[in-house]
Formats: C-alpha cells, structure tokens, sequence
C-alpha cells in the first residue's frame, strides 16, 4: 500500500512525486542522546537557498571517507551548537 503526503511548492517544482510506498516511511524518532550525544536540531543550518532539498549541517573537520561518487561514506566531526 502507498501513502499520497502534501508537498511544498519547492519540492513540486522538484518533480518530486507526493506517493510513497509503505516500505518508504517510517515514524519519526527524537534523537537518542546515548547514541548521538550533543546533536541539536539548531545544528541544522537554513541558508537563503530555496533550492535545498536537504537541510545542512555544520561539520567541524572531515575525519576519513571511503568509496567513490554516491557511495562515498564519510567519518566526521560535528560542530556543538
């Protein structure tokens, strides 16, 4: 079964589609501060750009990544608040 949600007029104009299947959504859950200690929601940065997806967030130092292109994986340090 799929699930029909309201998107932005950004995300629209995206071509976002607004149906998603089951499998695709979950509950969201607070951060678990035994397993993320220190992550704060006002670590998410909001910039002008209107064309952002995604919000950013603030990273101190890159630590180590591996991989290439969309599967690269990145071990960071986070900036606190």
């Amino acid at each position: 079964s799929s699930y029909r949600i309201k998107l932005s007029a950004n995300l629209k104009s995206w071509g976002i589609h607004n149906v998603f299947h089951t499998s695709k959504l979950w509950i969201h859950e607070p951060n678990d501060n035994r397993l993320f200690p220190g992550r704060m929601d006002s670590q998410v940065i909001l910039t002008d750009e209107s064309t952002k997806l995604e919000p950013e967030w603030a990273v101190e130092h890159i630590l180590s990544h591996k991989g290439k292109g969309t599967n690269t994986v990145f071990e960071l340090e986070w900036c606190l608040g």
